[in-house]
């Protein structure tokens, strides 16, 4: 008997942002498989068991949600923002990949989420509104080399560039660093925005300029969002800057 695995994104973290079809997944779960922190944000309901566990155990945590369908439960697995925005959905897929043959038989459903840099966009205002590319400042699974390559080649092309996992207490260096690779590409007064725990209570938006722009502060609850040479700032009196990059672009210089 074949069960059904249902990944799904919870979103930043208010329950506004939690669509329809992810809480529908929630509610038919027999048993909800994730990070301790994100299986905290779900109600607990009657009969449903849960497992979580550490936040660095995600192929651990796949390959156990895919045990429990294959034996024919109905499981969810959950991850903040977006299952496939560097989360929990490829490891869920690479299980699959080189698990055994029930798992290729599983009915699997991947629940979309809203992500943090949607999210931190739209409290900002429409920094994304152009070509924009995401990229992880966590070098666990990728060389360091890497993220400056692909950091310098986006300013270069100028994109807007959202940067997740920009530090933790393992990795307090590589904002900082990430920063100063942008700034030999990028002129000073390129706006960036800092949005935190965005959705929560202790939500918080700063936008500041790349030639301003400290790490201190910043940790794996931050998302980062860095302008291109098109991105604006309109200051208003009586209220937070309108950050926008118009979607109209011209060419850039190689």
């Amino acid at each position: 008997m074949s069960g059904h695995l249902a990944v799904v994104g919870l979103g930043p973290g208010d329950a506004r942002w939690l669509t329809p079809e992810a809480d529908a997944a929630l509610a038919r779960a027999e048993a909800l498989y994730g990070y301790a922190g994100y299986l905290d944000r779900i109600p607990s309901r009657p009969g449903q068991a849960r497992h979580p566990s550490d936040n660095h155990e995600e192929a651990a945590r796949a390959a156990a949600s895919l045990h429990a369908a294959a034996a024919g439960a109905e499981v969810a697995i959950v991850t903040g923002g977006d299952p496939g925005v560097f989360a929990i959905a490829a490891a869920v897929c690479a299980e699959i990949e080189a698990g055994p043959e029930s798992f290729r038989q599983l009915e699997v459903t991947i629940t979309p989420g809203i992500s943090a840099m949607l999210a931190v966009a739209a409290r900002a205002g429409a920094p994304l509104a152009n070509d924009f590319c995401a990229i992880s400042l966590s070098d666990n699974l990728k060389p360091w080399e890497l993220v400056e390559r692909r950091l310098k080649a986006a300013a270069g092309a100028g994109f807007v560039i959202a940067l997740y996992n920009p530090a933790s207490r393992a990795r307090p260096w590589q904002l900082g660093r990430a920063l100063d690779v942008l700034r030999q590409s990028l002129p000073a007064e390129t706006p960036v925005v800092f949005g935190r725990a965005v959705g929560r209570p202790d939500e918080s938006v700063a936008v500041r300029t790349l030639a301003t722009a400290e790490p201190a502060g910043a940790d794996m609850a931050t998302l980062v969002i860095v302008g291109s040479p098109e991105t604006r700032v309109i200051a208003r009196p009586d209220g937070p800057p309108l950050v926008y990059t118009p979607r109209a672009a011209h060419s850039v210089d190689p």
